[in-house]
């Protein structure tokens, strides 16, 4: 218990940290090509305390209610999911499809829980519709029920006059279910069996947290874009080295090095989706969060400015080419590259270019508007701790797969990040100043952007126990952790005269 505990507290110092962040409004003036930045907090005591309070609220009600997941339903769905890629007999397809129906429903119990649909489809293979296709629903608690489906396959059309209307376009929701329930054995082994009762709805908690989450993204980038000019970008032209090599860092070795731990500690062959979650955080650009913390180590903050820049842009393209890249031959495990891609482009590249535009045409105006910005960024925020945590808190029972060397892993990424930044940096022969920011740039990554995307794609992708919005959220609690101690030993090892900025 004390474990589930701990896991929660974390939870909370994250969303509090990642507010103060987003309070944390980075405002750049050009002089002559170099950037100047001043940094302000403009957000009252009152509001930490409604957060802090909250946290306290939810931390206490919630912790009764979370228990673990059961593996049965998991070993379940991963044997379907084999015999879908071609790897097991796909007769037991039909068969649970058509036997399903012969089932005395009569005597069925009728239940209700919150879940998840699957759908499985066998690759490869052509058939009829029950010979190819089984759909699941999946309990909160990993319990997995073989959904019925109607012999009139129109029935689950969208838009159709029917319970099971329009199933596929639920997938990546979160649902309430009314249902019946049977038990029956197919091909010598027990299954437990669904009818729909009533159309499935979205949890409202649910949705607001998608929303919040969202709008946080969209509106911080906007924020960002605000503060942003081509000049920003120009500073590859006059620090070249410096701007190459942040890059390859943060697009090449940070993966990399996931890459490696991952298989040396074993997250590759036992926990797929930790694995994932693992290149997907390291494979996501850099945030403010860097910036703050490079104006805190006194180091290049013009560098580390257009270094996150570039690296939102190169993002597009980079962050699914390397989750394909990496984790395509990871077991059950499949990318959906075009979710990914599309998320990237709505909540980050848009809202940045939105943001850069109104700078460049009413610089007067952006600058009025950024505090705007940034409290509509500061509400969404709000919601997502309130409906992300009652959402997401049953993940945290499961202190086995979150144990000792989890924790151990996540604080060895971001902060071997920085040492190896450093390291390289130096190797080359760049300058102290310049070596802090890209070390910084090299551990420190836009968590929200990585949670964003594992709630979106985790249940197209049937992440269990959202393993790769766990990731992402206690790095972005360690990476501050990591950061800070970082900026202690860059007064020894990486020793610069204080400049004013």
């Amino acid at each position: 218990m004390l474990r589930i505990h701990f896991n929660v507290l974390a939870v909370f110092i994250l969303t509090f940290i990642q507010y103060e962040i987003i309070s944390l409004r980075i405002y750049t003036i050009q002089y002559g090509g170099f950037a100047t930045v001043r940094i302000h907090n403009r957000k009252g005591r009152s509001t930490i305390c409604a957060i802090l309070i909250a946290g306290i609220t939810l931390f206490s009600i919630a912790i009764p209610t979370a228990q673990a997941a059961g593996e049965s339903g998991e070993q379940l769905y991963r044997r379907l999911t084999q015999i879908a890629r071609s790897k097991g007999d796909m007769k037991i397809f039909k068969m649970l499809n058509a036997d399903s129906r012969k089932l005395d429903w009569g005597k069925a119990s009728e239940v209700s829980f919150v879940g998840n649909i699957r759908h499985l489809k066998a690759e490869g293979i052509e058939g009829s519709f029950d010979e190819v296709n089984i759909y699941l629903l999946r309990k909160l608690t990993g319990e997995i029920y073989i959904l019925t489906l109607p012999e009139d396959k129109t029935m689950l059309e969208e838009g159709a006059d029917s319970c099971y209307a329009g199933l596929d376009s639920k997938r990546q929701d979160k649902l309430n279910f009314k249902l019946k329930v049977v038990k029956g054995v197919v091909n010598g082994v027990e299954y437990q069996f669904a009818q729909l009762t009533e159309k499935p709805s979205q949890v409202m908690l649910d949705r607001i947290f998608k929303i919040a989450i969202i709008l946080m993204l969209f509106f911080v980038m906007v924020g960002m874009g605000l503060t942003l000019t081509l000049k920003d970008f120009a500073i590859v032209f006059v620090k070249p080295k410096g701007m190459i090599l942040g890059e390859i860092l943060q697009f090449g070795f940070m993966p990399l090095m996931a890459l490696l731990i991952g298989h040396l500690l074993g997250f590759y062959s036992e926990y797929p989706f930790i694995f994932v979650g693992m290149i997907l955080i390291t494979a996501i650009p850099g945030g403010v969060t860097s910036n703050l913390m490079t104006y805190y180590a006194k180091g290049d903050l013009a560098l580390s400015i257009s270094l996150t820049s570039f690296s939102t842009v190169l993002s597009l393209l980079f962050t699914p080419l390397l989750l394909a890249l990496y984790c395509a031959n990871v077991p059950e495990v499949t990318i959906p590259v075009k979710i990914v891609v599309q998320t990237i482009l709505i909540l980050v590249i848009v809202p940045l270019f939105i943001g850069m535009s109104v700078r460049s045409k009413w610089e007067k105006f952006a600058e009025k508007a950024t505090p705007f910005f940034s409290a509509l960024g500061v509400i969404a925020l709000l919601f997502l701790i309130v409906a992300g945590v009652l959402s997401n808190l049953h993940i945290f029972a499961d202190t086995d797969r979150y144990g000792f060397k989890f924790y151990s892993m996540v604080f060895a990424m971001t902060f071997l990040g920085m040492a190896f930044g450093a390291l390289f940096s130096k190797m080359i022969g760049i300058n102290n100043y310049q070596t802090r920011a890209i070390s910084l740039e090299t551990g420190l990554r836009n968590a929200s952007l990585a949670m964003a995307i594992a709630i979106l794609i985790q249940d197209f992708m049937g992440d269990f126990y959202s393993s790769m919005f766990v990731v992402s959220g206690i790095f972005g609690l360690w990476m501050y952790i990591a950061g800070f101690i970082s900026i202690y030993l860059f007064k020894k090892v990486l020793p610069v005269e204080e400049k004013k900025e």
